[in-house]
């Protein structure tokens, strides 16, 4: 496993207790993969941070990456929207993370996804 990347849905399900998420983080954590939060997907499931125990644990974990949307992505997010005539920018976060980490990608949206990669490695939830 090379690791995986979060996006919102993933967060939130993992936020909602999820045993597929846990199980996925669990052996990613057994074999010393890294797991990418791209901030973007970070913000859309962010809502009660005092609430949010397991979220804040994820993102203080020592092999947790916290990807900013800093401005040399902001320009790949917005040619990959362009390419793919789409809008979300959260989800091209996501797709930009993954490819630069080799990642697979942990989501409860995998129609969104392929639409921006029809080659990414994905989990569906």
């Amino acid at each position: 496993m090379s690791g995986l990347t979060l996006d919102a849905g993933a967060l939130i399900a993992l936020d909602r207790d999820d045993r597929r998420v846990l199980v996925l983080l669990a052996r990613a954590k057994e074999v010393g993969a890294r797991v990418t939060i791209p901030a973007t997907a970070l913000a859309q499931s962010i809502r009660r941070p005092q609430t949010q125990a397991r979220l804040a644990r994820l993102v203080r974990q020592p092999t947790t990456d916290l990807a900013s949307l800093d401005g040399p992505d902001a320009t790949r997010v917005g040619l990959l929207l362009a390419a793919t005539r789409t809008k979300d920018i959260a989800d091209a976060h996501v797709v930009i993370c993954a490819r630069r980490a080799r990642q697979t990608i942990v989501t409860s949206d995998p129609d969104d996804l392929r639409r921006l990669d029809p080659d990414a490695s994905l989990v569906v939830l």
